[in-house]
């Protein structure tokens, strides 16, 4: 069976669950290879092997923390002359889509990105996408050389596989553009306890409806009860009601969780580029005729500051 590339996106040697996704999906195509690189990058390897990895290629190196993309571009690009695999799956982050395009330009690929699902095809594999707020869902194959593809977070359920994991070091020597870009400083992001946006089971969201940043602690309670991580629109967010970090839209971050619920809301086409691919959407908006309830799967018509709170208590209650 060929071999599958997984680029491992990991912190420190903790691997990300979007990875872990990367591989269920790589099996339906081949045999996963993963590669780990930077600090901690054998210590992916079991986890790495748990959800199926045959053999995990590790690189060690500063360039990776001190330089932009580049390095690690130049990494998968040896992983891929060592491997020559059939495909080259990235998680569909904002460097991961980077890594994959300057790679599809080097090694002179097609690239599909953010892609929800992905099958084995008579000529390669089979990629799905959703495309103009979820109205269409195209399926997608690279047609020159070998495909790269970056998959959204949450598009597959992680399934353990147990695999060999051979740990094998990766030979990689950096062009001379690897260093052209320093990292100067780096400011950690306050922890809030909640998951991270592109990566949540669950994102709850607040938008123009929410009327100010005093008001954004009825979505936080509704998403603490939840579980969830915290979104919001570009309204709110250009009207500083919260950080950009937690804008969701084609201007901020594309998520795709199990439940999106929206309230406040409208659900213009910018939103909605960044949230369509959830599978299960909630939209609350005291406006019957708003944009967001073509999109969703359930609807609750009424006043936010009514709904949220009872919601929240319920779900509390349900809980305790």
């Amino acid at each position: 069976m060929a071999e599958v590339l997984v680029y491992v996106d990991h912190v420190d040697g903790a691997v990300r669950k979007p990875t872990l996704e990367l591989l269920t999906l790589a099996r339906r195509i081949g045999e996963p290879v993963a590669v780990a690189l930077g600090s901690g990058a054998a210590n992916t390897a079991a986890a790495l092997a748990e959800h199926g990895a045959v053999k995990v290629l590790t690189h060690e190196a500063a360039e990776y923390a001190d330089y932009l993309v580049v390095p690690k571009v130049d990494a998968l690009q040896a992983a891929y002359e060592a491997v020559s695999p059939a495909a080259v799956l990235v998680p569909s982050s904002a460097e991961g889509k980077e890594i994959a395009a300057r790679l599809a330009v080097r090694i002179g690929s097609g690239i599909i990105t953010d892609a929800v699902d992905l099958e084995a095809g008579d000529e390669g594999p089979v990629a799905t996408q959703s495309a103009f707020a979820a109205s269409f869902t195209t399926k997608s194959r690279v047609s020159k050389g070998t495909p790269v593809i970056t998959v959204k977070p949450n598009s597959a359920a992680v399934e353990a596989a147990p695999a060999a994991g051979a740990v094998e070091a990766l030979a990689v020597t950096f062009s001379e553009k690897a260093t052209g870009t320093k990292v100067t400083a780096r400011t950690p992001r306050e922890a809030t306890g909640r998951p991270e946006l592109t990566e949540a089971a669950i994102v709850v969201s607040g938008g123009r409806g929410v009327n100010g940043a005093e008001n954004f602690s009825v979505i936080e309670n509704l998403a603490d009860s939840l579980g969830a991580a915290v979104g919001a629109s570009r309204a709110a967010v250009d009207a500083g009601w919260y950080p950009h970090s937690n804008q969701v839209g084609q201007t901020g971050k594309s998520v795709s969780p199990q439940l999106y619920i929206a309230s406040g809301i409208s659900g213009a086409i910018q939103h909605r580029a960044g949230m369509q691919t959830s599978k299960t959407i909630v939209a609350i908006n005291k406006d019957a005729e708003a944009p967001i309830f073509d999109l969703v799967d359930y609807g609750v018509v009424g006043d936010l500051f009514e709904v949220v709170p009872q919601l929240t208590d319920e779900i509390k209650a349900r809980k305790g």
